[in-house]
């Protein structure tokens, strides 16, 4: 995939020097003052419903999108380059009190999207859900953790039926969400967020499934960026925890089959109680 040849012709200019980055879903590449994110033209479709998004939505959100298309056996997508890096899953190396006014302003730009009223042609993508993996139901999250009877412990089967009984009854799918926005997502140019990317996952949900991502990615701030997510939102704390806690069984469950070791281990963290004080 020729990503310089490919920008050159989607933007009628050369782009310059173009860096390989780490993506888990696609080829991306960084120029000086442009993004290019490819993928074969027969893998998955999800940068297809990105491109269709991305003329929509709320303005100053995301990175504008410049060109996009099909070369060959490629599609692409060619976007204005924010300033700015992602601050990463964790926030590694990011102290509390920065830690919290990031999330402060992830959560103002999240309400932002929340309250969007999309135009037709965007509502038309995100009601068009993808198999996401979580949260829709107490009873569908019950139904998916009697399945886990002989596949996990014994003791790690009753800490996801407990979760599971106390799930709420159903998610919301009224509500624009862009349902993946892990700090891995995340532009920051210091202390102030300039980008929320990667709209790929994006559909209609409930907030929460946004309040689960930005908490959960947090690191060692979850609780503290849980606090601020319940403030600002004025959704009770303990609320906030049994909601995140059944996303969270819900997603780990999803991904069992692909890191059986890896979601294990995850799944006694959940069952252990990371959402609660210790």
């Amino acid at each position: 995939m020729d990503a310089r040849a490919i920008a050159t012709s989607a933007l009628g200019r050369d782009p310059g020097p173009l860096a390989p980055v780490s993506s888990r879903s696609h080829h991306v590449y960084i120029g000086a003052d442009v993004v290019v994110k490819l993928i074969a033209a027969n893998d998955h479709e999800r940068l297809d419903r990105e491109i269709a998004l991305a003329p929509h939505l709320p303005p100053g959100l995301t990175a504008p999108l410049l060109a996009s298309g099909r070369r060959r056996d490629v599609r692409y997508a060619c976007y204005t380059r924010v300033p700015g890096a992602a601050p990463g899953m964790g926030l590694p190396d990011t102290g509390e009190r920065a830690a919290l006014d990031l999330a402060r302003q992830a959560i103002e730009r999240l309400e932002a999207l929340h309250a969007w009223t999309p135009p037709e042609p965007a509502r038309r993508v995100l009601a068009e859900v993808p198999d996401h993996g979580g949260f829709t139901s107490r009873h569908e999250l019950i139904a998916r953790t009697e399945k886990l009877e002989g596949v996990v412990p014994p003791n790690t089967l009753d800490g996801l039926k407990a979760i599971a009984a106390r799930a709420p009854e159903h998610a919301r799918n009224t509500v624009p969400v862009h349902a993946d926005c892990h700090w891995g997502n995340w532009l920051a140019n210091g202390t102030e967020l300039t980008a929320l990317l990667d709209f790929e996952w994006a559909r209609f949900g409930d907030p929460l499934d946004d309040w689960f991502f930005l908490a959960r990615f947090s690191g060692l701030h979850m609780h503290a960026v849980l606090d601020v997510i319940s403030d600002a939102t004025e959704v009770p704390l303990n609320v906030l925890r049994v909601e995140c806690e059944a996303r969270e069984a819900s997603h780990l469950i999803a991904d069992l089959p692909f890191d059986p070791a890896g979601v294990l281990k995850l799944l006694e963290q959940l069952v252990a109680g990371i959402w609660w004080p210790q």
